[in-house]
């Protein structure tokens, strides 16, 4: 069974940068086809992709974030890193990280955790 689990600060001052964690157990993210996906949910709004990091490193992100958005992996740890920079209150979420498979689409997901923008 892979489990997948956020881990990071749930408050961050306008103008820093937000650091996440996904821990993976249960499957290598170097196994091939799989798409490891950060995705978030403002209050009251739908669920906004925010990017991924492939199963051989690749990584590809949203058009409006791209330029603050960096995702990386610890291969070691089997985690993934979301970093967010120069955020404001409009990056306050709940954030997920996800499993893609190929283009079948999501199937596993963390818990998400809320992250908070705030003075």
């Amino acid at each position: 069974q892979v489990q997948l689990q956020e881990s990071g600060p749930g408050l961050v001052k306008p103008s820093q940068t937000l650091s996440l964690t996904c821990t993976v157990s249960g499957g290598s993210i170097t196994t091939n086809y799989y798409y490891w996906s950060w995705i978030r949910q403002p209050p009251g709004k739908g669920l906004e992709w925010i990017g991924y990091i492939s199963y051989s490193g690749r990584t590809y992100y949203s058009p409006s974030l791209k330029s603050r958005t960096s995702i990386s992996r610890d291969t070691s740890k089997n985690q993934f890193t979301l970093q967010l920079s120069s955020v404001t209150p409009e990056d306050t979420a709940v954030y997920y990280c996800v499993r893609r498979v190929g283009v079948l689409g999501y199937d596993y997901w963390g818990q998400g955790t809320q992250v908070t923008v705030s003075s």
